[in-house]
């Protein structure tokens, strides 16, 4: 049976070109308008606000017009959306994108290139292949290393692991070392690979929260006495709350001594790739056996962009199956370059293409122009905050975070300490919602040390000492306020 004319209009194809640019400009056009006209990062919407608008939408009775989906476009997203371009957007790892990897994001979601095979690939295929080879040389890693773009930091680091796990040459009482500062997806890969409750164990950390390597020396002791196998040790570059980067070199030299695996998780800061001034803090990173690059972190890039690379291409092959519809055995004899024998995604889109663009458009060193530029934001961020009395800040990020947490002055002095540490972390708790609902800023909270914590995530170029100020001003009224309200018979002032 045909498809009846109507439902063909919308495929794209030769004869729909020009519906394709008409409904494309309309789009442009709206997101264009949206974005010029935004002056808050966000509307404060509550999610059960904005779920009774996209509940009422019937899916099942299409518009049938472009514009009319936009306008309806509006109100259940666009209108509400988070604006990380916006400079007051100061909260997760969220950067603004560049114009170049917006048009490649573009081009590839409409020739709509698999990653999977060279023959649903072609070019994408050594595209990618030549964008591995370039982050593997910035690196350092050698001449035998490949790698695979991924979808994010989770999937490089659970790939990483995965081949850490089959290259340890056993499955009984394996450990993964990591930073107590380290991400979250370590635990969970651990979880993945089948690997018990007990599997990673937290390594401490110095005063900038960094791994300490005689905490790391001992913890490997402690493993090969308790006839424990340490499978990995991932050393991160690049807390995702701290900004801090582990000592490399110093971690490099006792991995190397003991046998183990070295995996280095530069997500966040493998920006400093691009570096002409700060890429020395990522010395020893070339010593890795598997690294992490998150390019939709620090490169600029649209969701999403990663890869995860390795220094002796011959262990991606713990990634690979063949099938016989797709990528037979016999493909490998002939040279076919078929990603999927690396990856652990069948299907995959080529986003490799938005930071191919970004390179031959803007360059590397205009990449790492941008990045220097938060980097020094957040510093003087840390110098702002050190100087007001009314927030105590944590440790100098290496990178672009700034942890800190307001603290009220003027309470009473025989105020019992655990009572002004909950109301402490209580101000900050609220500050940080009510920031959130008046839609004027975005910040991001964490827990230090048991209390609770502000921070300020820096991407953005745009976003100024002037905005941090404000921001800061806008936090103070807000935890002020709370304690107020919540001590009236007290003597409290904002300091």
């Amino acid at each position: 049976m045909s498809l009846r004319p109507a439902a063909r209009e919308h495929l794209f194809t030769n004869g729909t070109v020009d519906r394709y640019r008409r409904a494309l400009a309309d789009g442009l056009d709206r997101v264009a308008t949206r974005i010029s006209a935004t002056d808050r990062p966000f509307t404060g919407v509550t999610p059960d606000q904005l779920a009774l608008e996209v509940s009422a939408v019937d899916l099942d009775r299409p518009l049938g017009d472009v514009r009319e989906a936009l306008d309806e476009l509006e109100d259940v997203y666009l209108r509400d959306a988070v604006y990380f371009h916006h400079p007051r957007y100061l909260a997760h790892l969220n950067c603004p994108v560049v114009i170049p990897a917006l048009l490649g994001e573009a081009v590839l979601s409409a020739v709509n290139s698999s990653m999977d095979t060279w023959d649903q690939s072609a070019g994408a295929t050594l595209i990618e292949r030549r964008l591995i080879d370039w982050t593997a040389e910035r690196i350092g890693l050698g001449p035998a290393a490949d790698g695979v773009f991924t979808s994010g930091g989770t999937q490089s680091n659970l790939q990483a692991l995965l081949m850490a796990r089959e290259e340890a040459g056993t499955r009984e009482h394996l450990r993964i070392l990591t930073s107590a500062a380290g991400h979250f997806s370590v635990q969970k890969a651990a979880k993945l690979l089948g690997l018990g409750p007990d599997a990673v164990v937290v390594v401490e950390t110095d005063r900038h929260r960094r791994m300490s390597p005689t905490g790391l020396a001992r913890e490997l002791q402690r493993c090969q006495e308790a006839g424990q196998t340490v499978m990995a040790v991932v050393a991160t570059a690049g807390t995702t709350d701290f900004g801090s980067i582990d000592p490399l070199p110093a971690i490099a030299d006792l991995c190397l001594a003991a046998g183990v695996w070295l995996h280095v998780d530069a997500a966040y800061g493998c920006g400093l790739l691009t570096s002409k001034t700060r890429r020395h803090l990522l010395d020893g990173i070339e010593r890795a056996d598997s690294v992490t690059v998150d390019f939709h972190k620090s490169f600029f890039q649209p969701v999403s962009s990663s890869a995860v690379l390795v220094r002796d291409r011959a262990v991606l092959r713990h990634a690979t199956y063949h099938a016989d519809y797709l990528n037979p055995a016999r493909m490998v004899e002939q040279r076919i370059p078929n990603q999927v024998d690396k990856s652990l995604q069948t299907t995959r889109r080529f986003d490799a293409l938005k930071l191919w663009l970004t390179l031959r458009i803007m360059g590397a060193d205009a990449i790492g122009e941008l990045f220097d530029e938060v980097v020094d934001r957040a510093s003087a961020a840390f110098d702002l905050l050190s100087e007001d009395p009314r927030f105590e800040v944590v440790t100098r990020s290496q990178l672009s975070t700034v942890v800190f947490r307001f603290m009220p002055t003027g309470l009473p002095a025989d105020l019992p300490a655990d009572l002004a540490r909950d109301l402490a972390d209580r101000a900050n708790l609220h500050a940080r919602e009510a920031l959130a609902a008046s839609g004027a800023a975005v910040v991001a909270g964490t827990t230090v040390d048991g209390q609770h914590h502000l921070k300020f995530t820096l991407l953005n170029p745009e976003t100024s000492l002037d905005d941090i100020a404000e921001v800061l001003e806008l936090v103070a009224e807000h935890a002020g306020r709370f304690v107020r309200e919540q001590t009236p018979d007290l003597t409290y002032s904002v300091g």
